[in-house]
């Protein structure tokens, strides 16, 4: 039986894996500072949350076009390796957050993440008009 919408899947697996690292990281610190609710005035639960947030509002539009653009028929390979690129870009970008000021990691997370979007939405905007 043939799998329907791999790169789809596997994106959605990935995306899953990395919402539970996220939330794990956050788990943490807040068991290290002993916070119950919200960041507790603790800097590093703070970037921490904001990381997962940020992956909470980017994953769901980079999924919902993925699904779209191989629903289309024009998913392959480059869209896997775009999934994984997005992947690493939000790892990036979780590491980079416990710097208190950014750095390197955070702003390769953020440029990837933002690139991926971007390529993603004009890419299945062309689809949709049937330019490409």
């Amino acid at each position: 039986m043939e799998i329907m919408l791999p790169v789809s899947l596997t994106s959605a697996a990935m995306f899953g894996l990395l919402a539970l690292w996220l939330a794990v990281r956050c788990g943490r610190a807040r068991l290290k500072a002993k916070v119950g609710h919200g960041d507790g005035g603790n800097p590093l639960l703070a970037r921490r949350m904001r990381a997962q947030l940020n992956f909470v509002e980017t994953a769901p539009f980079v999924l919902t076009l993925i699904v779209l653009i191989e629903l289309a028929g024009r998913g392959g390979m480059w869209l896997h390796l775009l999934s994984i690129l997005f992947v690493f870009a939000r790892i990036l970008h979780g590491i980079g957050m416990d710097a208190e000021k950014g750095g390197l990691p955070r702003q390769i997370g953020v440029i990837v993440t933002m690139l991926t979007l971007l390529g993603l939405s004009v890419f299945a905007a062309l689809v949709g008009f049937r330019v490409v």
